[in-house]
Order: structure tokens, then C-alpha cells, then sequence
């Protein structure tokens, strides 16, 4: 903040100032701007904010435990046996996996549901378009491996069918 006063007297801070301090502070907060400058009648003000990356960060940026750690290391090569299984159903896609036709519709499929050769098991939708993804054998599913509306990968295991 910088007051260029003529003499002494002026530059003593007033009570007028402290609340237009106070009221840019408020729009900056409700702005997200980082600073506001203004000169009105011989005051020239202004208003700044730091925001340091530290304190930007997510909180779940946060180095996980060796425990955590170790166990996800062993979910990947999991996920990556899973895609090897000889009933695994992959996706042909990148997208999101949605389990039913819409929202609070029956699923088309449960674990332990009988399936046939191209029946539908759950839909993907990628670019704004619904792609069905049929079975590719007739068996008993036995894991659902995605959550509904859950974004999935190209090759990533979604079902297996036994």
C-alpha cells in the first residue's frame, strides 16, 4: 500500500482506509485475483495477496505410507494377471464404464449372472456415444472388476467370465 501524502498530517492512516483495505481484501477473496490497485483523490492503494505452491497443494499429495505403497505396487501386477485370464472381457476402448442402460436402471449383469455369446455386459461411453461391449463367450460372470461410472483404458480387464 502507497500514499503519496503533501504533508505529515495526511499521511496517518484513517479509519476510512482500513475499511476500503478491508473491502478489497473481500473482493480479491470473492474475485480469486491476487492483487487490486486503485488511486482515488490523491490515495493510491493497493491490495495483494502471495498464494505459495505449498500451500496449493492437495492435500493427498502427500507421500503415501510403505505400507500403501507396497500394496499398491502388488494390486498392478494383479490387474495385469487378470487381463491374461483366458474369460477376461477387455475394454476395446478409453472411456467410462457404466453398469446399467441409465442411471438407477437394473445392471445388465451381476456376479454370478449366466451370460450368453454377445449379450450385453455393460456399455462405455466415449465421446459423448454409448458402445455396448458384448460377451465374447456364454458363461457364469465370476468378478466385475470396474466400478459404474468408473473411466476405463484401452485393454483394461472389466469382467470375468467363467
Amino acid at each position: 500500500m502507497a500514499r503519496q501524502p503533501d504533508d505529515k498530517a495526511a499521511a496517518k492512516f484513517s479509519s476510512e482506509d482500513s475499511a476500503l483495505v478491508r473491502e478489497l481484501a473481500l473482493l480479491l477473496d470473492e474475485t480469486s485475483l491476487t492483487e487490486i490497485e486503485i488511486e482515488r483523490a490523491g490515495l493510491r492503494l493497493r491490495v495483494a495477496r502471495n498464494i505459495s505452491v505449498a500451500a496449493t497443494m492437495p492435500m493427498q499429495m502427500a507421500a503415501p505410507p510403505a505400507a500403501v505403497q507396497a500394496a499398491a505396487a502388488a494390486a498392478v501386477p494383479a490387474a495385469a494377471d487378470l487381463s491374461k485370464h483366458p474369460g477376461a472381457v477387455t475394454s476395446p476402448m478409453v472411456g467410462t464404464a457404466y453398469w446399467a442402460p441409465e442411471p438407477g436402471a437394473k445392471p445388465f449383469i451381476e456376479v454370478g449372472s449366466k451370460v450368453s455369446v454377445g449379450q450385453t455386459l455393460l456399455i462405455i461411453e466415449a465421446m459423448k456415444t454409448m458402445n455396448q461391449i458384448p460377451s465374447t463367450r456364454a458363461g457364469t460372470v465370476t468378478q466385475i472388476l470396474v466400478e459404474d461410472g468408473q473411466p476405463v483404458e484401452y485393454g483394461e480387464p472389466l469382467v470375468i467370465i467363467e
